[in-house]
C-alpha cells in the first residue's frame, strides 16, 4: 500500500506554475479523435486518467502518446474497432467522451457504462438525449451500451440542465454530422470553450462557445493540427485556499484569472487577498479566515470541484460556515475523512456545517476521490501532528506529481510504502 505524508509547514513563500486542465484534457484527446491526421496536445498532465484513456484507446487501435518534446500526440489512423472495453470504460467516467469522438467515422460504439468518482447519482440521461437529436439509436444492455448511426443529422435541442460533459459530446457529435445545430442552455465552462477552439482549429465551424447558446455547423473531414490545453483552474483554486491555511503569500504562473473571477471572489470574501495579471495570481493571507456560507454551481459560479477543498479552509474560521452542494448533493464523504482529523462538520441533505475555529489533531484518513484528497492535504496543513493519507491513486488521478507541484510552494509531501495503520483501522468512505 502507498500513502501520504502530510507535514505541516510555516507561511507559504514561492511560486507554483499551474499545470494543464485534467477535465479538459480528457475532453481534447476524444476531439482529437475526429481529425484524419494526428494532433499534437501540448500541456497535457501525465496522469492516471490520461493514461486511462490511453488504455482504453490503445485496444482498438487509438494511439494517445508522448513525443520526444514532452507532448502528446493523439493519432486515430489506425483505429480498427469501436467496440470499447467494457471493464476500463465503466471504471472511468469521461469514456464517454469517445462516442463523441468515434460515433461520426465509425457508425457505432460500445461501451460500458460509466463509472469514476462515487457521488452516488451522476446521470447520463442528457447524453442519451443528445445521442437521439443527432438520429442514433442507443440499445441498452446489462453491464453496456451501443449507440449507432448511418449517419447523423444537426438538430436543434435544448440541454434541461446545465452540463459541460454533454454540451461537449453535443459539439463532437455537430462538428462531422450534416447541417447546421443549435445548442441551447449549453454549459459555457472553459473546458467546453477550450474543446471547440481545438475543433476549430481543425477546421471545424463553431460559433457561441462561451455562451448559453452555441451554433456548429457540420463539415466534412477534420484535420490534425497542434493546440496547448487551458491551465487547471481546480489546482489553481486550491492553492489559492491554502494559503489561507498557512498564511503567507504564493504567485500561481501560467494561469488564466478570468477563469478564477468566482472563487477569488469568494476567498476575498472570507480574508484572502489577490492581485493578478495577464496570466498570473499572486495570493496573500495573514491565516484570518472568517466564516461564510458557500452554494456551489456550475460555472461562473463557484464551482462543485471546489467544494472539497473550502471546506478544509473553512475549518480555520472561528464560528460556524455552511455549504450547500447543488450539483452532486451526496459529493461529501469527505466529512468523514475530516472528522476523523478532528473537524467537527455534521453533511445532511446536500448541506454541510461546518464548526471551525478548533485545531486538527492529525491521523489517518482516507481520500476517496481527487478533490477529497486535496482537501485532506489541506487538513494536513492545519493539524498538530502528522497527517497520512490512503487512496492517493485517486489524487494521481489529477496530479502528476503532487510532491513536487505542493513542494513549489513549500508544502512537505512524502510517499511513503506499506501499511499505514498498524490497527487495522477501517476507512469510511461516505458521509
Amino acid at each position: 500500500m502507498r500513502w501520504l505524508e502530510v507535514k505541516q509547514r510555516g507561511p507559504l513563500d514561492g511560486s507554483v506554475i499551474i499545470p494543464g486542465s485534467k477535465n479538459s484534457s480528457l475532453a481534447l484527446i476524444a476531439a482529437a479523435v475526429l481529425g484524419d491526421t494526428p494532433t499534437i496536445l501540448e500541456g497535457i498532465p501525465d496522469i492516471n486518467d490520461i493514461r486511462a484513456i490511453g488504455e482504453i484507446g490503445s485496444r482498438i487501435g487509438l494511439q494517445v502518446s508522448k513525443n520526444d518534446d514532452g507532448h502528446f500526440v493523439v493519432d486515430s489512423t489506425r483505429i480498427h474497432s469501436s467496440v470499447l472495453d467494457q471493464a476500463l470504460t465503466s471504471s472511468f467516467r469521461a469514456s464517454y467522451y469517445l462516442i463523441g469522438g468515434l460515433l461520426s467515422k465509425y457508425k457505432r460504439v460500445t461501451l460500458g457504462y460509466p463509472g469514476g468518482d462515487n457521488f452516488v447519482e451522476r446521470p447520463i440521461d442528457q447524453h442519451m438525449k443528445i445521442f437521439r437529436a443527432f438520429g442514433a439509436d442507443v440499445t441498452l444492455e446489462e453491464k453496456q451500451y451501443t449507440v449507432s448511426a448511418e449517419k447523423l443529422t444537426g438538430t436543434d435541442f435544448c440541454f434541461d440542465l446545465l452540463t459541460s460533459g454533454a454540451t461537449i459530446n453535443a459539439v463532437l457529435l455537430a462538428s462531422l454530422a450534416a447541417g447546421i445545430t443549435h445548442l441551447h442552455n449549453c454549459a459555457t465552462d472553459p473546458e467546453v470553450v477550450d474543446v471547440c477552439q481545438l475543433l476549430n482549429r481543425m477546421g471545424a465551424d463553431i460559433t457561441g462557445a462561451g455562451t448559453d447558446t452555441i451554433r456548429i455547423r457540420g463539415v466534412k473531414s477534420l484535420t490534425g493540427c497542434r493546440y496547448r490545453v487551458i491551465p487547471d483552474r481546480l489546482i489553481a483554486g486550491a492553492f489559492m485556499m491554502t494559503v489561507g491555511i498557512t498564511g503567507g503569500t504564493l504567485t500561481l504562473k501560467q494561469v488564466i484569472p478570468e477563469h478564477m473571477r468566482s472563487i477569488m471572489a469568494k476567498l476575498s470574501e472570507i480574508g484572502i487577498e489577490f492581485e493578478s495579471g495577464d496570466d498570473y495570481i499572486i495570493a496573500s493571507s495573514q491565516g484570518n479566515i472568517k466564516p461564510t456560507r458557500v452554494r456551489t454551481g456550475m460555472y461562473p459560479v463557484f464551482n462543485s470541484d471546489m467544494q472539497q477543498p473550502i471546506t478544509s479552509l473553512l475549518l480555520k474560521a472561528p464560528g460556524y460556515s455552511a455549504v450547500r452542494e447543488k450539483v452532486y448533493p451526496y459529493r461529501f464523504s469527505h466529512v468523514a475523512q475530516l472528522n476523523r482529523l478532528g473537524a467537527d462538520i455534521q453533511a445532511k441533505n446536500g448541506y454541510a456545517i461546518i464548526k471551525g475555529g478548533r485545531p486538527l489533531h492529525g491521523g489517518y484518513a482516507h481520500a476517496t476521490d481527487v478533490r477529497a484528497g486535496t482537501c485532506l492535504i489541506m487538513a494536513g496543513l492545519q493539524s498538530e501532528q502528522a497527517t497520512r493519507i490512503t487512496g492517493i491513486e485517486h489524487i494521481e488521478r489529477g496530479y502528476e506529481d503532487a510532491v513536487h507541484l505542493f513542494g513549489q510552494a513549500g508544502i512537505g509531501l512524502v510517499i511513503h510504502e506499506g501499511e499505514p495503520a498498524p490497527d487495522g483501522t477501517e476507512y469510511t468512505t461516505t458521509a
